[in-house]
């Protein structure tokens, strides 16, 4: 457990070559104007030009620079090194002014030394590689400026408990869970067959309830807690269909939340 940090940043490293040259981030397509942003990010956020933006676990920063794109001023942090030089590649060939600082969540208040900003940022993904929200919760909070918000969507905690198998969806992992989860894939979730270095990863649950009770917890004022019955991605392959707006959702027991958004403010 002591080199869980490094065994998820060597792993991040490892899905950042992957994932560059992948169909599912499609980094040409982006290069050419297409946003990465979901419509759900942008209509619940809303207006972004003019205000600073700090991304967390911002990966190699597609969204990061969606948003500089859209007229935020944006810093992203993330913890593996390869995908923070992707992003500052992509950023200079776009001509964008976003910054992104390689850092590990626990690390990054330190690294911005007091710096403060109109909105924080981070979702799809990102909660399940966090041990401890209490710590996360106050990272947040401390680079709000007063008045600041905090938006994120992201995969329901409810999705965790369910794993694929043959062919049905089988509660396999308990939604009440305070221990680790470690797996060991050498492909990623982009559906691509190339095989990575580091394939263990460390993982942990977490209830919708310790996330809201985090963010409250560290001062923020929840304006908003919205849950869906759809996702981004194809999380269950085999499983889900995706109608005509780009939305995943299950072919049977599709009234189940798949995804929930956060709004909160610091006041």
């Amino acid at each position: 457990m002591t080199n869980y940090r490094d065994m998820n940043r060597l792993n991040w490293n490892d899905r950042t070559a992957v994932h560059a040259k992948s169909k599912f981030y499609n980094i040409d397509a982006f290069l050419a104007g297409k946003s990465s942003l979901s419509e759900l990010d942008q209509a619940e956020l809303g207006d972004v030009a003019g205000r600073t933006m700090l991304h967390l676990q911002c990966h190699f920063g597609k969204d990061s620079l969606s948003w500089a794109r859209a007229g935020a001023h944006v810093t992203g942090v993330d913890i593996s090194e390869e995908a923070i030089a992707l992003a500052q590649s992509l950023n200079e060939k776009l001509g964008l002014d976003a910054r992104f600082l390689r850092s590990d969540i626990y690390d990054a208040k330190e690294l911005l030394q007091g710096e403060l900003f109109d909105i924080v940022y981070t979702s799809y993904g990102v909660l399940c590689w966090l041990p401890d929200l209490t710590r996360w919760a106050e990272l947040i909070s401390s680079s709000l400026k007063q008045g600041g918000i905090f938006y994120m969507a992201e995969l329901h905690p409810i999705t965790f408990i369910y794993e694929a198998v043959d062919n049905h969806l089988k509660f396999s992992y308990p939604y009440f869970d305070n221990e680790v989860r470690i797996y060991d894939s050498a492909t990623t979730y982009t559906g691509d067959e190339d095989k990575m270095e580091h394939p263990v990863t460390y993982q942990w649950q977490h209830t919708l309830g310790e996330i809201i009770s985090a963010l409250v917890g560290a001062g923020l004022t929840l304006d908003f807690l919205h849950e869906f019955p759809y996702t981004v991605y194809n999380m269950f392959p085999g499983f889900m269909v995706q109608d005509d707006q780009g939305k995943w959702h299950l072919k049977e027991n599709n009234h189940l939340p798949l995804l929930f958004s956060i709004k909160a403010t610091k006041r």
